[in-house]
């Protein structure tokens, strides 16, 4: 077959690669890719025990390391500063600091950290002073919880079998999928903090998935799952034991659950724990439901569910608040807040007072004496606002900002946004997020790009959307529409909505979506020849079999880690066994329809239809994905690349997991599709030449060549007369003359002023008195402000002049090696003799940049007089790189600042 366009492929390394065509720069309103892979958050709020403290932590970037870290943060509710609680940095470093708890009397706090492998315990005092490390456990520490004041739990393991240190020893990379007879557990075990004592607790026989303690210490709570490999294999996983740590009895519980229970958290009383577990119709597989809540308690043996009086279920968890519970509530495009009051075995309803906030308030933590509460509130067109309430069950008051992160992001385009809902799949309410275009106007046409969230049983929900994968405010500020769909199969609408798609999966989903870009073109807002679609996992899925089934409506397509084959997917996915069969009816070889397979994993695989895909395609995968298997991305590829009937890229990312993690590599998705987007929804090549370097004597010259020129002379005109061209410092409010005043300007001032034929382009050099005159007419002149550089100013040309000899016209430039004081010296006996200048036309040398404006000569030509003196180098001044502070120069110039 003739390949009528182009293929590549792209093996994605640690850099960020070539850059493409972006937004103006000069806007510090627009967002970059930069600005949204570090937006700050808070999380995992704790408070202390007494109340007056709370620690956190922050994500922060190393970009040495090329990943992220959490870093330690502590906030004092009974300190404020400048209006606000004083939050200081515990930790610094390039290392993950995490899982901080509380001593019990609030002084102190113990935390893990990924210095040191891992391996060890550290105690941070609140008063100051650096991290201590309490102990070091070679078998590795996880999951810390302090039982009292003397002791911590924590889960680790015995150590290594005799099995395992001979395969060590033989140096076999060979990696062990599953291996029943060389089971090695971890266990849960108790450190004295007194006595430094380690104590085993538990014997189980299968790997601890998670515990909890009790407020009092009293009982441990465990799960254990039945495989040290897979543990989304449709099996009953995992089990659930509840321990007496004052006796040592323990019970296997929660044996009538089909589905895993999580999220435990012990009432204040210890009467009992709440708990979450799903419901679906096919338990057998694990398949997606809606999340129920129920409380477990400990007198009767008895699991009670929590009549909610809400269909929809749980949506964002739930928080213990003493005895009762504070529950986020599923509300297809939001979540909404209610507090269940605890009386005996039931509890009685009650909504939070946020009134209008309710449903865009999440919970963070409450206070352990539950009279405060920490929440973000944001919403898709609101960054989030961290705040601090007092709180008594279902009323809150005095509420306050608790801290304030993202100051640099706050003067941004905020896009606009709605809650869109429409008529899809089976006639049911379809909603999603629905962003404007940064300039819209009403009755006027735009291009749409979807963004399909993953799952699918996740949902997309009307608050702060923005990261490596989805980024809205960035698309929008291109002009154009962005929807992000709640199709069926997604959560947070009713059970009945997300088992719409099992054994029918792909048909409700493109209904849904299509029919949304009808409302949206029968409104008059999109333009229909104008769409893309883009999403990851689950929103590739759905993104690729658009193209399959619709191959005129888009215009571009980007999806990343998606599926096309699920045939291979079944036994490659992590969770193949439960995701596969819950959705398409059963194994591969199941009997289906007469036939002795089932015939879904193949009429459900894009792959077999892939040669109906048109539009161009860009594919991102990780190397190391199991949740959607690597492959998947090379079938998607082989398959584009063969049929031959579209522009296809694949970007393949080296030890990345399903969601990308290293800094560059996100970077480079985000770069990659939004130049694959410019090129083929909005027929906007990348404006770079991919032979041009950034940093090069071309690119120099190009700089140069936009500087203000008349008739060959530098400078632009004022009254019909020749003046310095003046590039804005927005920092601090001035303009600076890109280049030293020449001689032909200098001419404009003082009309008998002489110079050799052929350097109307040289710097003058004159008096200080002349040079103060100068300014003094350009300012009559032009009716602004000039001046010379004050003080302040000149000290800060005089640092960069210095961190910039190298580059310059200075006398270290015509030795032509690195220049000694003692040969400077000699070499200035030298140049005496000679009857030629050393000056050279402004602009020889490359440029110095400040802030976003490119000085010139700065290092180098003349040096340069300020309004107390001078400072920089001349061509005939040795430019020491030792010394910093400027030298009496006998060739002396001077650039404008005009206020």
């Amino acid at each position: 077959m003739f390949k009528k366009l182009f293929f590549s492929i792209l093996i994605c390394i640690l850099s960020i690669g070539k850059l493409f065509a972006q937004e103006d720069k000069k806007d510090p309103k627009l967002w970059t890719p930069e600005d949204i892979i570090n937006t700050e958050a808070m999380r995992s709020p704790v408070f202390a025990p007494d109340g007056t403290k709370v620690i956190w932590t922050k994500r922060e970037p190393v970009k040495k390391k090329d990943k992220f870290i959490s870093t330690l943060y502590l906030t004092h509710l009974n300190v404020k500063k400048d209006d606000t609680f004083l939050t200081i940095k515990l930790t610094q470093g390039e290392e993950n600091d995490y899982n901080a708890v509380f001593a019990k009397d609030s002084k102190s706090l113990y935390f893990l950290s990924s210095r040191d492998k891992g391996k060890k315990l550290w105690k941070l005092s609140l008063y100051g002073g650096e991290a201590q490390e309490i102990q070091e456990f070679k078998n590795g520490i996880s999951a810390i919880k302090l039982k009292d004041e003397n002791t911590l739990f924590f889960i680790s393991k015995d150590g290594k079998t005799l099995y395992d240190l001979e395969a060590e020893e033989k140096e076999d990379d060979v990696e062990v999928i599953e291996d029943s007879l060389h089971w090695q557990p971890n266990h849960i075990y108790a450190f004295d903090l007194k006595e430094k004592q380690t104590t085993r607790i538990t014997n189980n026989p299968k790997p601890i998935n998670s515990f909890e303690l009790s407020h009092k210490g009293e009982w441990l709570y465990y799960n254990m799952t039945r495989s040290l490999s897979y543990g989304a294999d449709a099996q009953k996983d995992p089990y659930s034991y509840l321990m007496n740590l004052k006796t040592g009895e323990q019970k296997q519980i929660l044996q009538e659950f089909e589905f895993p229970v999580g999220n435990v958290s012990f009432s204040g009383d210890d009467s009992g724990f709440y708990f979450t577990t799903s419901f679906s119709s096919d338990p057998q597989w694990n398949g997606a439901g809606i999340t129920e809540l129920y409380f477990y308690d400990i007198a009767s043996a008895k699991a009670i569910k929590i009549e909610l009086d809400w269909d929809l279920g749980l949506g964002g968890g739930f928080t213990v608040v003493a005895n009762d519970v504070l529950v986020s509530l599923a509300n297809k495009a939001t979540m909404k807040l209610a507090y269940y009051t605890k009386k005996g075995s039931s509890w009685s309803k009650s909504e939070m007072d946020f009134d209008s906030k309710n449903e865009h308030v999440s919970v963070d933590a409450v206070a352990d004496d539950a009279s405060k509460l920490i929440y973000t509130y944001s919403t898709a067109s609101q960054l989030p606002q961290y705040f601090i309430a007092d709180l008594k069950k279902n009323k809150t008051a005095n509420e306050t900002t608790f801290i304030t992160l993202n100051k640099k992001l706050e003067k941004k385009y905020m896009p606009k946004s709605e809650v869109m809902t429409w008529t899809g799949y089976n006639g049911d309410e379809v909603t999603g997020i629905l962003y404007y275009p940064n300039n819209y106007e009403a009755g006027k046409k735009y291009p749409l790009m979807l963004n399909i969230h993953g799952g699918p049983s996740s949902q997309d929900i009307d608050e702060w959307s923005g990261s490596w994968a989805y980024y809205p405010s960035i698309l929008t500020q291109k002009n154009m529409f962005v929807l992000m769909p709640n199709y069926h199969g997604s959560t947070n609408h009713g059970l009945a909505y997300t088992e719409a798609i099992k054994g029918n999966y792909y048909e409700p989903e493109l209904e849904d979506i299509t029919k949304g870009i009808d409302k949206l073109v029968k409104e008059g807002k999109v333009d229909r020849e104008q769409m893309g679609t883009m999403g990851w996992s689950n929103g590739a899925i759905i993104t690729t079999m658009l193209t399959v089934k619709y191959p005129d409506m888009f215009k571009v397509a980007a999806p990343g880690a998606g599926d096309v084959n699920w045939t291979s997917d079944f036994g490659t996915c992590q969770f193949g066994v439960s995701f596969d069969q819950s959705y398409f009816g059963g194994a591969p070889w199941d009997d289906t329809g007469g036939k002795p397979y089932n015939e879904n994993y193949l009429i459900k695989s894009p792959l077999f239809e892939i040669e109906k895909i048109k539009t161009p395609t860009i594919i991102f995968h990780g190397s190391e994905d199991r949740a959607v298997p690597r492959d998947q991305g090379w079938e998607y590829y082989r398959g584009l690349q063969q049929v031959g009937e579209t522009p296809v890229k694949f970007l393949w990312f080296p030890d990345q997991p399903h969601g990308l993690s290293k800094i560059t590599h996100q970077l480079r998705k985000m770069k990659e599709e939004i130049a694959w987007i410019d090129t083929y929804l909005f027929d906007k090549k990348p404006e770079n030449n991919e032979a041009f370097k950034k940093e090069s004597p071309l690119a120099a010259a190009l700089k140069l060549e936009a500087a203000e020129k008349e008739n060959g002379l530098y400078g632009v005109l004022a009254e019909a007369t020749l003046i310095p061209e003046t590039v804005s410092l927005k920092k601090d409010s001035i303009s600076l003359g890109r280049f030293e005043v020449t001689n032909a300007q200098f001419k404009a001032f003082k009309p008998e002023f002489t110079f050799e034929a052929g350097k109307e382009n040289y710097p003058v050099e004159t008096t200080s008195v002349a040079a103060k005159s100068y300014t003094e007419w350009l300012s009559t002149l032009t009716g602004e402000t000039y001046r010379l550089p004050d003080a302040k100013e000149a000290e800060a040309l005089q640092k960069k002049a210095a961190k910039n000899i190298d580059k310059q016209n200075n006398l270290n430039y015509w030795a032509g090696y690195d220049l000694t004081p003692e040969d400077a010296a000699l070499l200035t006996k030298k140049i005496k003799t000679l009857t030629i200048s050393l000056l050279q036309p402004v602009g020889m040398h490359e440029g110095v940049s400040i802030e976003d404006a490119t000085l010139y000569d700065l290092g180098g030509n003349v040096a340069e007089y300020s309004l107390n003196g001078t400072y920089d180098y001349s061509a005939y001044d040795f430019a020491d790189p030792y010394n910093t502070e400027p030298v009496t120069s006998k060739h002396t110039g001077f650039r404008v600042v005009k206020e």
